[in-house]
């Protein structure tokens, strides 16, 4: 098993919560999921399960909010010929017209602003070594979350001092960060419980009946999207965690400088 950290820079983001409805909040973070498809993406490994399989411990920020009115379109588009032009049709009117067009569904976006942030991947070791080389010369402008969410990969860690602790007491969490509540059976030993808890979806499937895709071609009207969430802490900026038991704890010293903490058993998704 190998590890990297990649440090990446996100001036803008939106991870979509999707148990939000009267506005659409964004998770603190980047969910798994969505790093897997952006690793996907980097790799040209579309809906390959060992891109899947890689752990992953994510640690930052963005250094503030802010809310953007959008209008979505709502339901499929379509290609359509109207007085001779071909359109894009949309709930039996054009997508765009100076006269009657379709309805959109308007929202407030919650969006992150300017995201400074390190994430650790550890995996087999020609899986880590094809993302190591697919990240530090990328083929294609990357972005996680939606695609206008462009990301600036400011240095890849290789090398770094690994110390392994058990904790007792308390855990200082100096970079904020996803902590798992449980591990199987296994709850983390938290003591005060003060921390907003999250959802977030940590895998996604796509499905033609039982068989799962492995292709972009495969993808059609019946396709299901199907994600498997993981509830976690989020733990925010230079917080103590008070613990009922013993934490095996995971201490990263980077060369720049940096130091983060990852709970063995719940701090990688």
């Amino acid at each position: 098993m190998e590890t990297l950290a990649v440090e990446i820079f996100q001036p803008f983001a939106q991870f979509r919560n999707p148990f939000t409805f009267d506005y659409a909040q964004s998770y603190p973070l980047s969910p798994k999921s969505t790093v897997t498809g952006m690793l996907q993406n980097a790799t040209g490994r579309y809906y390959d399960p060992d891109i899947s399989e890689i752990q992953m411990s994510i640690h930052g920020l963005f250094e503030s909010t802010f809310w953007n009115y959008q209008s979505f379109i709502v339901g499929d588009i379509a290609l359509k010929y109207h007085h001779n032009k071909l359109k894009l049709w949309n709930k039996g009117y054009p997508l765009y017209s100076v006269n009657k067009k379709s309805q959109r569904s308007p929202s407030y976006q919650q969006e992150l602003f300017n995201g400074h942030y390190y994430i650790f991947l550890r995996g087999d070791d020609d899986i880590i070594e094809e993302v190591y080389d697919s990240l530090r010369k990328p083929m294609k402008p990357l972005s996680l979350g939606r695609s206008e969410d462009i990301i600036f990969i400011r240095g890849i860690h290789r090398d770094f001092e690994v110390i392994e602790r058990e904790v007792k007491k308390n855990l200082w969490m100096t970079y904020p960060t996803y902590i798992k509540l449980s591990n199987g059976k296994t709850h983390f030993p938290i003591r005060n419980e003060r921390f907003p808890v999250y959802s977030i979806p940590e895998r996604v499937i796509f499905r033609n009946g039982e068989r799962i895709i492995s292709n972009k071609a495969e993808i059609g009207e019946l396709t299901e999207r199907i994600p498997t969430f993981q509830t976690v802490i989020y733990t925010g900026m230079n917080q103590v965690i008070f613990l009922n038991d013993s934490v095996k704890t995971e201490i990263y010293k980077l060369g720049d400088g940096s130091t983060f903490k990852i709970p063995a058993d719940f701090g990688w998704l």
